[in-house]
């Protein structure tokens, strides 16, 4: 093991990093908010600026999200949070799959489907936002619903990133003419296609629906008017999510896992979440020393590279609801089994099967205040989701079951009231039993490899937080084959060819994710925000 560079390094010295890196670094002492969307980054500071806490900021935050970025998440998502308060807690509010739910409804199929009823769980979204709040909030908490309310009654201009992706999304969504796809589209494609950019969108149907949600502190959706809409129109349209399904559904307190990298402790949500990935291939990388490599060199991405596709191997295997894991989490996380991990890497990249992770739409925000410290994600899974949306409620529902297997044996095979595997991931940060902060990238697959080239960034080569998000990104897709940015050297890419990776040069910033940081060094709070995304990072 190498000694750490340490968490000084990475918020000093900030004109030491490239101008344009330091310039958008925002700190401030009071509080801060990070996020994908500046409307929804604006709720969040509406909140701390009312006297609210960060808690607060970041559940005003993330029902912001829902209307300013449709693309990737909504009403009907699912969360999970980590919340510092002198320790760590955290909050996996994902749903389970219906009760009558069976691999019979999947007969004659090789995958799940993307679409449709069969790929809807209990959405917990709203679970979250109400926990979270129950817990931790100062403000009523209809207040925080109030930015939302706004955006969704007065509309707001739509911008660059989510206009592009709701044009993407018209190409798979208009074309649905089924009954169940239909509210859908007349709520997100009104005029038969997809909002352009700064052109204003508003839907009143979320409006109304937040109230509700707002004025009932969740309850309606999951045991009142709300949820009678949505498990009747599912018996309507042919789905089997019901009343119970949703009146069942709880969002659990967790114990968050962890590894200890160079001095740095990398905290994340335990199974059925992937972030146990980030932890395996940074037990992995650490018997390197990675800071003996440029951070633009061929010898530092392949190593990580490696890293990461032997995580990605564990997890597509082993991981799976915690209650039906067959190896423990302590197993995948032990120092001895990532030596032996290591040795599998050579000078030549590993040839490995597909982890078999499709692309996803998530978003991430962070907040914090002088005591209290947020990572919070939320998330459709792919894209808009399901395609279903409740009539007159704004109501998308998610996609998550697509992320069980139909392998028969496999721990994460689908099956009655059980939570699929995951992608969607917060991270956190600590020293010597000290909060540095939270952090995300978003992406489906390339959230792990998101948070590991960040934390590399971090401790490794001790840039400071937007430094960290700004740098070059690759991102693993399967066997040999791997993405890298066009900001990625030709030398690096040559490089990588010669070690034997399939390398591909996306010019799609989505491909590589999309991410916000807030640390803390003493009473600064340091805040950045991913440059591939809309967003902004705002501190007091």
């Amino acid at each position: 093991m190498f000694q750490a560079k340490g968490c000084e390094v990475m918020l000093e010295n900030l004109t030491d990093y490239p101008y344009s890196s330091a310039r958008r670094v925002v700190m401030g002492q009071q509080g801060a908010v990070a996020t994908s969307q500046p409307q929804a980054a604006i709720a969040g500071m509406e909140m701390l600026l009312a006297g609210g806490n960060a808690v607060d900021a970041a559940v005003a935050m993330a029902i912001a999200l829902t209307v300013v970025e449709p693309t990737s998440n909504g009403i009907g998502s699912d969360a999970f949070a980590l919340v510092w308060d002198a320790q760590l807690h955290g909050l996996n509010a994902s749903g389970k799959s219906p009760q009558t739910l069976s691999p019979e409804h999947f007969a004659g199929m090789w995958q799940i489907p993307p679409l449709g009823w069969l790929t809807v769980t209990v959405p917990g979204a709203v679970s979250a936002w109400r926990k979270l709040w129950e817990r931790w909030g100062k403000l009523p908490f209809e207040q925080l619903f109030a930015p939302a309310i706004r955006y969704a009654e007065e509309g707001f201009p739509v911008s660059p990133e989510t206009a592009r992706a709701w044009k993407r999304a018209a190409d798979i969504y208009l074309p649905l003419t089924a009954p169940e796809f239909q509210p859908f589209k007349e709520v997100f494609f009104p005029s038969g296609r997809a909002p352009a950019v700064g052109e204003i969108w508003c839907s009143e149907v979320h409006a109304k629906t937040l109230k509700a949600i707002a004025q009932t502190g969740g309850e309606s959706f999951y045991r009142g008017e709300l949820a009678q809409a949505i498990a009747s129109f599912a018996a309507n349209t042919g789905g089997i999510l019901s009343k119970s399904d949703l009146a069942a559904h709880q969002a659990d307190w967790v114990q968050p896992i962890s590894t200890n990298y160079r001095g740095v402790t990398v905290w994340e949500i335990p199974p059925n979440t992937q972030g146990i990935a980030t932890l395996i291939a940074l037990n992995i990388l650490e018997g390197y020393d990675l800071s003996q490599y440029p951070r633009e060199s061929a010898s530092s991405y392949h190593r990580q590279i490696e890293a990461m596709k032997l995580a990605f191997a564990d997890i597509h295997r082993y991981v799976a609801d915690s209650n039906f894991m067959e190896i423990p989490v302590e197993y995948l996380l032990d120092k001895a089994y990532a030596a032996q991990r290591r040795s599998l890497i050579g000078k030549n990249a590993i040839a490995l099967a597909e982890p078999g992770l499709p692309k996803g739409g998530t978003v991430y925000l962070a907040a914090a205040d002088s005591e209290l410290m947020v990572s919070f994600i939320q998330s459709n899974y792919s894209g808009f989701g399901s395609g279903i949306l409740i009539p007159d409620t704004g109501i998308a529902l998610q996609n998550r079951a697509s992320g069980f297997t139909l392998e028969a044996g496999h721990p994460n095979q689908v099956a009655a009231a059980k939570r699929p595997f995951h992608t969607i991931i917060p991270g956190f940060l600590t020293q010597e039993n000290q909060p540095l902060g939270p952090f995300g990238v978003m992406g489906a697959p390339m959230q792990p490899q998101g948070h590991l080239q960040v934390v590399a960034n971090l401790v490794d080569y001790g840039m400071n937080p937007q430094a960290a998000l700004d740098a070059p990104r690759w991102r693993f897709i399967a066997g040999n084959t791997v993405l890298l940015e066009q900001a990625v050297s030709r030398n690096i890419a040559l490089a990588l060819v010669e070690c034997g990776h399939n390398v591909q040069i996306s010019a799609e910033p989505g491909m590589f994710g999309k991410g916000q940081i807030i640390l803390r060094r003493g009473g600064v709070l340091v805040a950045a925000s991913e440059p591939r995304a809309d967003g902004l990072a705002l501190a007091w």
